[in-house]
Order: C-alpha cells, then sequence, then structure tokens
C-alpha cells in the first residue's frame, strides 16, 4: 500500500483517510484526531475477538471433520451425531421464551410487505436505479418481459395490439386490488367517475392522477388523454404505478469485487452519495447521453410518499481482511470492522439530516451482516455496534442489523443468533446457494454428496426454510422487521417467477429478492393478492432440529461417468462464467449465462456451491483430477464463445496461466481446505495478480 498516512497507530490509504476526515466527518462535525484515537480503540479490542472467532469456526470443523472421518462406511446415526455437535459447542441451548425489542424501525421493514433488492455498491447507475425502483410502470413491466400472456411486441416502436393486451391485465390487476362499487376499471370513462368499494382505499391526488393502497402498497392511476397510450383509452389512463421495491440493500460484499483501498473507497462515496442524495451517473444510452440521480418524493397534497427505496447497506462477515488499513502490528485490518465504522459514519448524515432525502424517517441506519456463524458471532457483531454507535455519538441501537441465515451454525441456533440481537434485529433471510455451499462444507467428511439439483428437494434445505420463518414468527419479528425469501436468479424468466414467486409470501415471507426493478414491479403485485401479516398467523410450528441435520449424503449411489460429466459440466461451467468476469474485469454481479444459456444473475454464492461441490466429489473419488480439469477446459470453450460479444473479455482457452483459469481450479482444488468453503480469500489473491 503506497501513500500512507499515520492515524493513532494506523496506516492508513491517504487518499481514504481524506475521504473519511473531509467528506465524513467534516460534515457531521466530528473531530478527525478523537476518530482515529477511537477507530484503533475498537480495532484493539475486537480484532483479536474476531480472530478468536475465526478459530473457533476452524476448531469446530476440525472435530466435525475427524468425527465423520472415524465413522466412514458406518450408518449414519443422528441421535449420536446431535449429542456430538451438542458436546462440542456447535449446538448450543434455546434461550427461551422472549420477543425481539427492536424501536424506532421505519414502516417498509416492519409494517409493509413487498419487494427487496440487492444492487453492487459500486455500479453507481446499477445503485440509482434500485434506489429509484421505490415506484415501477405496471404497463412497462408488463409490455417489455414474458409474464404478459400474449404474443411478443413487433419491433419497430408500440405495437397496440400488445398495448391493448398490457391494458387488459392492468385493467384487471386493478379490478382486484382496488375493486369499484361497481363494474370494472375496463369500464371507466375517467377519473371523475371513479367510485370504489371501499373509499378508504383512496389516498389523494397526485400531480399526474389518483393514488390508491392495497395491502399497505401503494397504486397510482395516471391520467393523460394526450399521451400516446393514454388517447386511446377512454378513461384516458396511460400508465398504473406500483410502489415496488420498498427496500433495498447496497451491496459491499457479494455482488462486489472490492480488493483493495481504491476498491473500498469507490464503494463508500457511492454509499455516502445515496446518503447525502447527491449521487449522479452519467452514460450513453442509444446514442443519447443520459444522467441518473435519485427520485423525488411523491407529492399527494400537502404531503408526500418516499419517492426511493429504504437502504439497508451490506457489510461484509468476519473472514475477509482488507489492505486499505494496517494494523499497528502491520496486519491487515478486519473488513467487517472497517465497513460497521465507516458505513455508520456515512450513516450518521442521515440520522442528522444532513441529505437532500431523508433515507429513515425513524433515524437508524440498517446494516446487513452475512455469513455469521452461530450466536456467538452475533454477540460480536452487536457489541462492536454498540461501540461503533459511542464512537459516533449515536444513541444506543441506532444501528440496525440484519441477519443472514445462511451458515449451517446459525440455521442450528437460529433462536439463540436472534437473541444475541433483540434489541436491534430487523430483518432474517434465507438463501439456497451460500447455505448449501456451507451444508457440503460442514459435512465435507461425511461422503459424496447428492446432486446439486436434487438439494433443492432435501429434507435440510425444506427444515431450514420452515425453520427460520417460524422461529422469527414465535420471537416476534412479524410487524417489527423482515423475515425475507431468497433471489429469482432469471431476469428474463418472468413469467415462471410469477407463478413461482407468490409462494415465498404463502411460506410467510414478507419481502424476497428480485433481480432487477422491473421484477420488483411485476413481484409487487403478489403482495396485492395475499396479506402477508394475516398469512403469518395462519403458520404452525418450526420443525425439529432432525431434518435441519440430515445430511445429504447420497449413501449407496453409482452415478455413471455420463451423470458425473453432467454434473462436473454443470459446475464447471457456473464456476467459470462468473470467475473470469469477477477476477479479470473486477465484475462481482452480472447476468452469467448457464450451460443452457439462460442468463441468471449471479453472485459470489454461485462459486462457493460450485466449488464446493466439486471438490467434494474430487474429494471422495466419485471423479478424478483428470475429469475435472477435462470439465474445466470443455467449458472454458464455452464460456469463451457465450463472452464473444464482449471486447474487454478475455479468453480463457489459449490463457490456462492467467488469474481467471487459475482461480477456477484453486477454488476446486484447494477447496476442501478453504474456510468455511468460502471463495474471498482465492478470488481476493487473483484478484489482485489481474489488478497488478
Amino acid at each position: 500500500m503506497s501513500n500512507t498516512v499515520t492515524k493513532a497507530g494506523l496506516q492508513v490509504d491517504g487518499a481514504l483517510a481524506r475521504f473519511i476526515e473531509g467528506e465524513v466527518l467534516a460534515p457531521l462535525g466530528k473531530d478527525g484526531d478523537a476518530f482515529w484515537k477511537g477507530f484503533a480503540s475498537i480495532l484493539a479490542d475486537f480484532a483479536p475477538r474476531n480472530r478468536a472467532l475465526l478459530e473457533k469456526r476452524e476448531d469446530l470443523q476440525a472435530k466435525i471433520d475427524d468425527w465423520h472421518v472415524a465413522r466412514r462406511g458406518q450408518p449414519h446415526e443422528a441421535g449420536s451425531y446431535r449429542a456430538f455437535l451438542q458436546e462440542i459447542g456447535y449446538l448450543v441451548p434455546e434461550p427461551g421464551d422472549f420477543i425481539i425489542g427492536t424501536q424506532n424501525v421505519d414502516p417498509e421493514i416492519a409494517t409493509m410487505a413487498g419487494p427487496q433488492l440487492v444492487v453492487p455498491i459500486l455500479n453507481a447507475r446499477f445503485l440509482l436505479n434500485a434506489a429509484n425502483a421505490r415506484w415501477g410502470s405496471f404497463y412497462d413491466a408488463y409490455y417489455g418481459t414474458d409474464a404478459l400472456d400474449a404474443p411478443p411486441a413487433r419491433p419497430g416502436g408500440y405495437d397496440k395490439a400488445r398495448g391493448d393486451a398490457v391494458i387488459a391485465k392492468a385493467r384487471s390487476f386493478l379490478d382486484g386490488a382496488v375493486p369499484l362499487a361497481s363494474g370494472s376499471w375496463s369500464d371507466l370513462t375517467g377519473p371523475d367517475a371513479i367510485a370504489l368499494a371501499d373509499p378508504a382505499q383512496f389516498v389523494g391526488d397526485t400531480n399526474r392522477g389518483k393514488m390508491f393502497v392495497n395491502n399497505g402498497l401503494h397504486i397510482e392511476v395516471v391520467f393523460d388523454a394526450n399521451s400516446e397510450v393514454g388517447r386511446d383509452d377512454k378513461a384516458g389512463i396511460a400508465d398504473v404505478v406500483l410502489e415496488s421495491a420498498l427496500t433495498t440493500i447496497a451491496d459491499l460484499e457479494d455482488s462486489v469485487a472490492a480488493v483493495d483501498a481504491e476498491d473500498k473507497l469507490a464503494a463508500y462515496r457511492n454509499w455516502l452519495g445515496v446518503i447525502r442524495g447527491d449521487l449522479e451517473d452519467t452514460f450513453d444510452k442509444g446514442g443519447r447521453t443520459l444522467t441518473r440521480r435519485l427520485a423525488d418524493d411523491v407529492q399527494i397534497g400537502d404531503r408526500a410518499l418516499p419517492g426511493r427505496s429504504l437502504l439497508f447497506v451490506r457489510n461484509v462477515g468476519h473472514l475477509m481482511t482488507n489492505p486499505a488499513i494496517l494494523l499497528p502490528d502491520g496486519s491487515e485490518v478486519p473488513e467487517g470492522i472497517m465497513d460497521a465504522v465507516i458505513t455508520s459514519a456515512i450513516g450518521a448524515h442521515d440520522v442528522r439530516g444532513l441529505g437532500r432525502y431523508r433515507n429513515s424517517r425513524t433515524g437508524s441506519i440498517y446494516i446487513v451482516k452475512p455469513k455469521q456463524h452461530g450466536p456467538e458471532e452475533c454477540a460480536f457483531t452487536n457489541d462492536l455496534f454498540d461501540a461503533v454507535e459511542d464512537l459516533l455519538g449515536l444513541d444506543r441501537h441506532t444501528i440496525k442489523v440484519g441477519v443472514m441465515d445462511e451458515e449451517r451454525r446459525t440455521s442450528a441456533n437460529l433462536a439463540a443468533c436472534i437473541h444475541a440481537v433483540r434489541n436491534r434485529i430487523v430483518f432474517i433471510n434465507t438463501g439456497f446457494l451460500d447455505r448449501t455451499g456451507d451444508e457440503i462444507h460442514t459435512s465435507m467428511q461425511a461422503g459424496p454428496m447428492i446432486r446439486k439439483a436434487e438439494m433443492k428437494t432435501s429434507s435440510w434445505l425444506t427444515a431450514y426454510e420452515a425453520r427460520n420463518v417460524a422461529i422469527g414468527l414465535r420471537h416476534g419479528l412479524s410487524g417489527k422487521a423482515q423475515i425475507g425469501k431468497g433471489m429469482w436468479a432469471a431476469p428474463d424468466m418472468m413469467r415462471d417467477m410469477m407463478e413461482q414467486k407468490i409462494g415465498h409470501l404463502k411460506a410467510g415471507a414478507n419481502t424476497a429478492w428480485v433481480p432487477s426493478p422491473t421484477a420488483a414491479t411485476l413481484h409487487a403485485t403478489h403482495y396485492h393478492t395475499m396479506d402477508v401479516f394475516e398469512r403469518q398467523k395462519e403458520l404452525g410450528e418450526a420443525p425439529g432440529l432432525d431434518g435441519l441435520l440430515a445430511i445429504p449424503v447420497a449413501h449407496g449411489t453409482n452415478w455413471s461417468e455420463d451423470e458425473v460429466r453432467e454434473e462436473l459440466d454443470n459446475n464447471a461451467q457456473g464456476l467459470l462464467g462468473y470467475v473470469v468476469r469477477w477476477v479479470d474485469q473486477g465484475v462481482g454481479c452480472s447476468k452469467v449465462p448457464d450451460i443452457h444459456d439462460v442468463g441468471l444473475m449471479e453472485d459470489r454464492a454461485t462459486l462457493r456451491i460450485s466449488s464446493q461441490h466439486m471438490a467434494n466429489w474430487l474429494h471422495h473419488g466419485v471423479c478424478t483430477a483428470e475429469q475435472v480439469m477435462d470439465s474445466l477446459r470443455r467449458m472454458a470453450a464455452k464460456v469463451d464463445a457465450q463472452n464473444a460479444g464482449d471486447p474487454s473479455y478475455t479468453p480463457l482457452v489459449g490463457n490456462e496461466d492467467g488469474p481467471g483459469f487459475r482461480a477456477a481450479v484453486d477454488l476446486v482444488f484447494k477447496g476442501v481446505e478453504q474456510p468455511s468453503g468460502y471463495t474471498e480469500p482465492l478470488l481476493h489473491a487473483w484478484r489482485q495478480v489481474a489488478k497488478a
């Protein structure tokens, strides 16, 4: 690290230090020397605790590995396995009855139900698009996607036949969400003819039309008889605009490639920009230069509705360090501690009302904390946030936390994890990819795992999804916090999303991840058809631990050579397609074609499951090293062909010594030894090689 400055014994990247002092602390009226002294004190206290928690992870994993190795070839004994996990402290006692005490939570999180976006914080344009996805056009969402069961639009301007089908769909939606006292919205002749079955659903007039509400979500019907659509509409309706992405997670973690001070500074600067309200991005689209800014609030008479999604920021987990700051002993700063301090200091601008807009109207800062292993690590986060609040002069529990239930030790001890952060928790969720990656790694020595597609119907996953919701409800999250479900990864398959994602509401989730603003608008319609909070009252108790602890080992399976090749190819293609962009281009999230050329929104969790699955099969002799390399080489050619139109792409074929291909090879062949099966250490190392 060059151009460093010394701050309270810390070696800090000069540009980062200037940003913190000049742009973050100065508007808050904070003294720079006092801040650095306090930051150094936090690091002196928490960095050793952080290392100890990581050592405990490794110790527990070693004991679990030894247990499985000692019993290899014997039938799995669920009772003795569970007793063993209790004996080593992997399973902890349940905390007993309690209700979370979180206060000052914005309604978008606590009492409203709707879609959630996750966006890479390094891409300013995507970040602005996501923040502005609070409102979305029903007409655009259906006109431009396969969600509409009608022939696709003909090229060359507005296709009236498809437009008429969209309008009919919108009228049907309005009949269900905001029914008229008599007749149908399709019979409406103008705004003055609206008489609702429930007049309380009318909110007021906007400068474009009329605002309504259903299940807590707003619907604006836009009237413009002079518009291309409105002039042929007998009611003069030009659009139906839905309140869509209630919340957005600005992501510093799995969807970004941030490996040094330069990357972290860019990320923090974008976070400050959306909190201050002055972030802009200028870009070329179709030969025109456009500038994207944050949307204004939506005025209804003398009151306003928020024009932007409520923002969380996702910090990194406890594992990684970063060279942006060096500790007095020369070691790198724990990145999660650095994120907590700096993103909270930026969030304090919103608490103090220094921005153009308010993010939280209750004075809270919302941080999602991923990849925590069990209640001890959650308690560490709680203590860290206490210390950050003291450093910044914030009231206790100003900083709220979202706990991602994506590690097996967290799933198995979820109630105790919630208890550890019970006065600041605002979010739990489930996710298939990381959780499956940890499932494989935890039981790596137990035997070869079932095929990846079979994981989706395995008993542990079914128990995991149901337990997460039920345990959250048991401890009072309904009406105070979000219970979320994972990503719909295929942004071009909206019809399938509309058929399947209603299942997340039926499961009791009051938010779920979607891959785009358009998908948020489509998914928002689900929350008009079902009152999630009423659904939550109908759900039963959590399944027991036995299902969750069932290990997905393929007992007595003898796959054919074709089946092995098919599984390896599927994993290798996904692995290479994502890693080559991460390492060579620094792109942490993008639409990556799968082996069938279906574009999927992929982030780093994709690598964890693919690499761990291949490493597991290699470790247990299901495949050979030669078969793995054969798949990687053949899939490298496929990935190159899929990226042929990208002028900045570095081909994999003929470049096996390049950092992209070597990173992929390492992720498989060194997969067993990676901490918790995480991909970050190898990705960061090879990205730094590529940047150099």
